[in-house]
């Protein structure tokens, strides 16, 4: 048998204290309610979205964090994200070759469904 003293160290005790602490950050970190990540998120109230779809030129890379939005066009366009919950998603103004970050999915995997022309409100 070992003695007590070695089992629980300080220097372990301190060690394993620690690791649980970051694991529990952790998973409290990606773990929280959509409602509450997600909090802030709606589009602008004087925003308009069309069900038109964006020009082919137009293109959306999306992962867990972020949606990188691509304007390869020619023109500005103004677009924005449709997600699989209908989490709301600000209109964005794309010069030619500009480049918009929106949300991600997320740990809840709220997809990027498509992108949607609209109308910026008014500053």
């Amino acid at each position: 048998m070992f003695p007590a003293s070695r089992l629980a160290s300080p220097h372990r005790l301190r060690a394993v204290l620690g690791l649980s602490a970051v694991v529990l950050g952790l998973l409290g970190a990606t773990g929280a309610p959509a409602a509450a990540r997600d909090a802030g998120r709606d589009t602008p109230a004087d925003d308009v979205v069309h069900a038109t779809t964006v020009p082919d030129c137009v293109h959306y890379y999306s992962d867990w964090r972020y949606t990188t939005v691509v304007n390869d066009c020619d023109t500005t366009v103004d677009v924005t994200v449709e997600y699989t919950d209908g989490q709301g998603a600000p209109c964005r103004t794309l010069l030619p070759q500009a480049i918009a970050t929106f949300s991600g999915y997320g740990p809840q995997l709220n997809y990027v469904t498509g992108l949607s022309t609209c109308t910026p409100a008014s500053v």
